[in-house]
């Protein structure tokens, strides 16, 4: 299985060296740029599985490079900045990053947010527009969801959710991940937020939702989806 490639950009030379021994320690291909124009073309070249990317660089900033590749790929973006403002971090957030860290910060700590964020995207959901579990379809492009072809009106939080666990079928998420990676690092709520959702989502997609067949609790720990699609994927 090829290594997964990650492109380090910062125009600070020992900041990228550091960044780049740690993640080849840890078994990843690095390739690397030192301002926004050349980022964008080793990105275009190289197709990296993720970029970490500096916010402030000379040439072309983090943002304008984030918004100019959103055009383009969906390539994932952890933004690294030096610079506490919120304003940075939710700018960079609505322009498609999919995760932060503020300078300076710990190479394992880059290095945990790497591996959180090529989990979520690992299985290239994006090329692949639908999934069918036995009587269960969804249309990922189109947020749809039907059972036995009859359509299922879920809220956008709702479909995020079911996505998140039928495309990585069998993994078990706790609550508190779950809480993280779909209501976001600064959302108020508890975990409780999870529960009600789950509950919500087996009412609309469980033929009997207090014994569920796709949304399964993992008592102690939080949920898992458990099915398999017609092409055999997704196995528990």
């Amino acid at each position: 299985m090829a290594r997964e490639k990650i492109l380090v950009v910062d125009d600070e030379r020992n900041i990228v060296e550091l960044m780049k021994f740690n993640l080849k320690k840890e078994g990843y291909e690095v390739v690397t740029a030192f301002d926004g124009v050349e980022a964008l073309r080793v990105a275009r070249e190289e197709k990296p599985d993720l970029m970490v990317l500096d916010l402030m660089m000379p040439e072309l900033g983090g943002l304008d490079v984030c918004r100019t590749l959103r055009k383009e790929s969906k390539i994932p973006i952890i933004m690294v900045t030096a610079r506490g403002e919120e304003i940075d971090r939710i700018l960079g957030l609505e322009l498609g990053a999919d995760d932060y860290v503020l300078k300076p910060f710990s190479p394992r700590e880059l290095i945990a947010r790497i591996k959180a964020v090529l989990r979520r995207t690992s299985q290239k959901i994006d090329e692949q527009e639908e999934l069918h579990f036995d009587n269960l379809y969804l249309n990922l492009i189109k947020h749809e969801v039907r059972i036995n072809e009859k359509k299922i009106d879920l809220k956008p939080k709702e479909f995020d959710l079911l996505k998140l666990l039928a495309t990585n079928a069998g993994k078990v998420f706790t609550r508190d991940f779950l809480l993280e990676q779909l209501w976001g690092y600064d959302y108020l709520g508890d975990t409780r937020t999870v529960d009600v959702h789950v509950r919500r989502l087996r009412q609309k997609i469980e033929d009997k939702p207090s014994n569920p067949k796709y949304l399964k609790t993992v008592h102690g720990i939080g949920y898992k989806f458990q099915g398999e699609d017609e092409n055999g994927l997704y196995k528990v």
